[in-house]
């Protein structure tokens, strides 16, 4: 008999203390990352905080959906920045209330709506991160010509 949890991807991260609040995570891919917090918060400042890294993996996951979206929409740009900032409650655990993203790319003025469409798809059908955070807090976006 074959479990349906088999069938779907998987993946795994292994998390390692380093010192003080420091850890470096490894993925299976084999790649590490730090996450630490400043020396005053009793980190080493060695690494991004995690939630820190967690909006930063929101703008990887979209920006990469919106890469691939306007590479096959045949859309010429050599730069796309975006900028994502998050308000957190105060009290804990502390969450993100809404995240606000702009996303900026040197694209010609006859591409904007495709841009806006890249990102539409990235946020309402292809971005994980997105989907799983929008579950407990606002996503907003807006895009921008470079």
């Amino acid at each position: 008999m074959t479990f349906a949890f088999l069938l779907l991807p998987f993946m795994k991260t292994t998390t390692k203390w380093v010192s003080a609040l420091a850890f470096d995570a490894t993925a299976d891919s084999g790649h590490t990352v730090r996450m630490d917090t400043s020396v005053e918060g009793g980190g080493l400042g060695s690494g991004m905080n995690p939630k820190k890294m967690l909006l930063a993996s929101l703008s990887g996951c979209s920006g990469m959906d919106v890469v691939d979206i306007l590479t096959k929409m045949r859309v010429k740009f050599t730069r796309l920045e975006i900028d994502a900032e998050a308000e957190q409650t105060t009290e804990h655990p502390k969450v993100f209330r809404y995240v606000n993203m702009v996303y900026r790319a040197d694209i010609s003025g006859d591409d904007l709506d495709k841009l806006k469409k890249a990102a539409a798809l990235s946020h309402d059908k292809y971005c994980g991160v997105s989907a799983m955070l929008a579950k407990h807090c606002e996503i907003n976006y807006s895009v921008e010509i470079l």
